[in-house]
């Protein structure tokens, strides 16, 4: 895995996007943004930040380690919670700046308890619960 964050050549750029090496393109801050999915439903669960060790962490154990822009540190989902999130399969998209992650969830994703970050719908302007 390379830690460039992103620039080169044509050949890097072409190989980045149609070859087969991950080449993850890091934003000026070290930072991929990551979606998760259920592998299941295909309902988005949430969508957090990775940077290189937390790409390489979740390779190595088919669990979502995220980077926390807050505390400023690594963190596995679910590490307190036992909320895990079993990574199923990874996605990159074309220029390699953005991962999915297809996971078999333990329980709530959210740390508000609900089962996706995404409970909320905008109706008109407000907030309405998206389970109604």
């Amino acid at each position: 895995m390379n830690n460039s964050f992103g620039g080169g050549d044509a050949a890097e750029k072409r190989n980045r996007e149609q070859g087969s090496e991950l080449l993850p393109k890091f934003d000026d801050r070290g930072l991929l943004s990551a979606v998760v999915t259920d592998s299941g439903t295909g309902e988005v669960l949430m969508v957090a930040f990775m940077n290189a060790e937390a790409l390489q962490k979740t390779i190595e154990t088919s669990r979502a380690h995220f980077w926390s822009r807050s505390r400023q540190s690594l963190w596995m989902k679910g590490e307190s919670s036992g909320n895990v999130l079993e990574v199923q399969e990874m996605l990159v998209d074309c220029d390699q700046d953005a991962i999915v992650l297809k996971v078999k969830p333990a329980g709530p994703t959210c740390h508000t308890g609900a089962r996706s970050c995404f409970y909320r719908r905008i109706e008109g302007g407000e907030l309405v619960d998206a389970s109604r």
